[in-house]
């Protein structure tokens, strides 16, 4: 009995000895803890929104246009006899594309030709005894019947003669429309026919040769909403608009243009009304059927907008945010509204204040309520190098 006694007491001992061990290692974690203290405050880049006067502009999807494109067509029946141009160069109006053959033309011209010469010389003669007959008749030598027969003859002669050099003129026309010249300066296409082929150019619809488009300038057409439309257009129709065009491999819109064309109407169907600028195309560099970028604003009427870096920005599901800095150094939650680029800063329409310091940097080390340490940098420096367009139009 004695030894089960004291077999419990000894158990119990080293409970309480294992019990203080662990008491001692918690004791000592909870020490450690307390002389560390909590981590420091993160590092993050931060600048103040600025506000600067842009423009009111949208932006829209366009094309690009030749202002004269002409589909070449011959006039008249021929065969084919050269090609005077390369597929794809540069002409000027009135360069020779092509040429039908002449000469059964010019054997027409000279046909009529003879035939004005044969008419002119009876009519000449004609007159002649007119005359004679005016003179025997004053003196009654000569009776009425052959006075009016004369008269006739002349009139006839005189008719005859109009139709035979309206005839000749149409000869000399057609020999002139077997030379096919450029209707307009520009770029030709290729020839559709090659030479010795036969060219009906009477038979509706006569056949294509080629095609010329004018290159400088050019047209961009485009549709404009009805909300662009009542806001740039609906007003005054001769407001100062600005109006730049960019292509798909181009960041912005570098080629300045005019608004030249806008619609009588808003299509009931799309609710769109078109448009149409005219750009300088000296470079080269618009082709009409390319696929443009077209921003149109209003220049007469610039506004004030606060901007900040567009990397300052965060996505919370559907809503927009920036982390403003307050006297505590603590980042707070702010929802904006955000707008377009302009010179690759951001415009906010509402949510923010200019001046107001936010977080443009380390954006993803921060929550809302925490403390950072800030470091002031400029918020242009931030800003995206070689972006000075805008941001696709939001529907």
């Amino acid at each position: 009995m004695p030894t089960a006694i004291s077999s419990s007491i000894a158990r119990a001992a080293l409970l309480a000895g294992a019990l203080a061990v662990l008491a001692g290692c918690g004791d000592g974690r909870g020490d450690a803890k307390a002389q560390g203290g909590p981590p420091p405050a993160p590092p993050v880049s931060v600048a103040a929104a600025i506000e600067r006067p842009v423009i009111e502009s949208d932006e829209f999807p366009g094309r690009v246009e030749a202002i004269d494109s002409v589909e070449v067509r011959a006039r008249i029946n021929g065969y084919l006899q050269s090609i005077h141009f390369k597929p794809g160069a540069e002409v000027k109006k009135g360069d020779l594309l092509f040429t039908i053959d002449p000469r059964p033309f010019e054997a027409q011209v000279a046909a009529a030709e003879s035939q004005v010469t044969a008419t002119r010389s009876q009519l000449d003669l004609a007159r002649i005894e007119l005359k004679r007959n005016e003179e025997m008749w004053a003196d009654r030598a000569t009776s009425k019947r052959e006075f009016d027969d004369a008269v006739t003859r002349v009139r006839t002669l005189e008719s005859q003669l109009k139709a035979q050099e309206a005839a000749l003129v149409r000869a000399r026309l057609d020999v002139g429309y077997t030379r096919i010249t450029a209707p307009v300066s520009g770029r030709v296409g290729k020839a559709e026919i090659t030479v010795g082929n036969l060219v009906q150019g009477e038979m509706p619809p006569s056949p294509v040769l080629t095609t010329v488009v004018s290159t400088n300038p050019v047209y961009v057409s485009f549709q404009a909403d009805e909300a662009a439309y009542l806001k740039y257009i609906a007003g005054a129709r001769k407001a100062a608009l600005a109006v730049a065009v960019g292509l798909a491999d181009e960041d912005g819109f570098p080629h300045p243009g005019t608004l030249e064309f806008v619609d009588n109407r808003v299509d009931p169907t799309s609710g769109t009304v078109r448009m149409r600028a005219t750009v300088d195309n000296k470079s080269g560099r618009f082709t009409p059927g390319l696929f443009a970028r077209v921003k149109l604003g209003d220049s007469a009427k610039p506004r004030n907008a606060v901007l900040v870096n567009d990397r300052a920005i965060g996505t919370d599901q559907s809503r927009r945010y920036v982390l403003v800095i307050d006297p505590e150094n603590k980042a707070v939650y702010r929802e904006v509204k955000i707008g377009r680029l302009v010179d690759g800063l951001r415009v906010i329409e509402s949510g923010l204040k200019p001046g107001e310091t936010i977080v443009v940097s380390g954006l993803q080390r921060v929550r809302p309520g925490a403390p950072v340490t800030p470091q002031t940098v400029p918020m242009e420096a931030q800003a995206p190098n070689g972006r000075n367009g805008q941001a696709p139009r939001k529907s």
